[in-house]
């Protein structure tokens, strides 16, 4: 009797890339049993999280120091070293340079380079096995937000191409400048109208809006957004379908998107001719049962 809400809705194991058919089928048919299942999905090929789930989860327990300690024994290391190489096969990646540090809070020098690279300029040969041994350096000296190039793009857009499908970011509130962040935390919005209904034609205009809009608030109940509609808060946005565009990238990630003239909040204009004002008229939001 729940409703379910599947986030990150995706394919990120290229060694199964291409299986969005088996998984949307599965979400459609729980759906014809009456089950109210919907999913979200950012609209890039990369995922970004930590480096640690590039190791064995036994090996992540109990924070840093365990970590650390568990390490500092050969013989725990090689069994480490081991799982990693058999998990990079699995998941059909050749090498680590799918894996790109965001964020290295031990030598910031390092982000926006992958673990190959910066295996080779640490004066290794470009093997797997040094590869590995560079992670577990960086693990030590408390590990690094990374990005990862994990999914392929058919099955980013059979994805968005399913009603079911809401637009979500999945990224954080960032510093403006600091680190490589994924680039979805600035564009990902911009991204979905640019790309995938302007230039791939992969969804209308309109139902790009609706993913973004009123599948979510009828998702979390939000009874008073969503929609422009007389009675429901005065949430807007105004915008230039030929001009809206994501600028953010991989290796740029830290600009604005552009093309998004006006934005209303509750009523309060937050921004202006694409000029951010100093007003903050949001709240949090809570369902409202029906």
């Amino acid at each position: 009797g729940l409703r379910v809400q599947i986030s990150h809705f995706k394919i990120d194991t290229p060694s199964i890339w291409g299986s969005s058919k088996e998984t949307i089928a599965l979400v459609e048919d729980f759906r014809k049993q009456g089950v109210d299942v919907v999913v979200d999905q950012y609209p890039y090929d990369h995922s970004s999280t930590n480096l640690g789930i590039t190791l064995p989860s036994w090996a992540l327990a109990d924070g840093q120091k365990a970590i650390e300690e568990r390490l500092a024994s050969p013989e725990t290391r090689k069994r480490v070293a081991g799982e990693m190489k058999k998990m990079l096969a699995d998941l059909g990646h050749p090498d680590y340079s799918y894996a790109i540090v965001a964020n290295y809070g031990a030598d910031a020098a390092l982000n926006g380079k992958n673990i190959s690279e910066i295996n080779k300029a640490a004066g290794r040969a470009a093997t797997v096995d040094n590869e590995i041994e560079t992670i577990l350096e960086m693990i030590v000296k408390g590990g690094a937000q990374m990005v990862y190039h994990s999914m392929g793009m058919e099955d980013v857009e059979r994805i968005l191409r399913y009603p079911n499908t809401a637009i979500a970011s999945d990224g954080g509130i960032r510093e403006f400048g600091s680190g490589m962040p994924h680039p979805r935390s600035y564009g990902t919005n911009a991204r979905v109208l640019a790309e995938f209904v302007r230039a791939r034609g992969t969804l209308t205009l309109e139902d790009a809006v609706r993913r973004m809009t009123s599948l979510p608030a009828r998702t979390f109940r939000f009874q008073d957004r969503g929609q422009l509609r007389e009675g429901f808060a005065a949430d807007v946005l105004v915008f230039d379908p030929a001009k809206v565009k994501d600028v953010s990238t991989y290796a740029d990630p830290h600009h604005y998107t552009e093309g998004f003239d006006y934005v209303l909040v509750n009523g309060q204009a937050v921004v202006s001719e694409g000029k951010l004002n100093e007003v903050r008229p949001g709240r949090i939001l809570r369902h409202k049962a029906e």
